[in-house]
């Protein structure tokens, strides 16, 4: 039957079950999208390289943004100074260069806020750029290779 003891345990799951749900999370940082995938560009159609990244603080705390850095010739126009409310949206303005040349596009954008664990946040910019001529013309040798 339900003796002493096992009430005692049941008083103290649910103390703690209670005790948990009022917690405070704290700051929340969650990125829109974590990346930004530019896919194949081609030389003659490049893109302009300024990038919004979305963000919102999905804590119950003010997130404080303490830096934002990138890499590779990357530059942060802006970021947020003031805090993020709770359910409040922030935007981080970044722009590069693409080399006019073929290569792989990979940089990252680092942000370091006030929450107490994982506290930094990357986000990553892809992509490849090609020549165009060079892909039409294998597609064209790939095509007369099948006849």
């Amino acid at each position: 039957m339900f003796t002493m003891k096992n009430s005692f345990l049941v008083l103290l799951l649910i103390l703690s079950i209670s005790i948990n749900a009022g917690e405070k999370k704290g700051p929340e940082f969650t990125y829109e999208n974590d990346r930004y995938d530019y896919g194949v560009i081609y030389l003659d159609d490049m893109p302009e390289t300024k990038l919004d990244i979305k963000f919102t603080n999905t804590g119950d705390e003010p997130l404080i943004l303490s830096g934002v850095r990138a890499c590779c010739g990357t530059r942060v126009n802006y970021w947020p100074q003031e805090p993020i409310m709770p359910n409040e949206e922030g935007v981080i303005k970044v722009e590069f260069r693409l080399a006019p040349r073929p290569h792989r596009i990979s940089r990252t954008v680092i942000v370091t806020s006030n929450m107490e664990t994982n506290n930094r946040h990357i986000f990553r910019i892809m992509g490849q750029v090609k020549e165009k001529v060079k892909e039409e013309k294998l597609k064209e040798d790939n095509s007369d290779n099948k006849k």
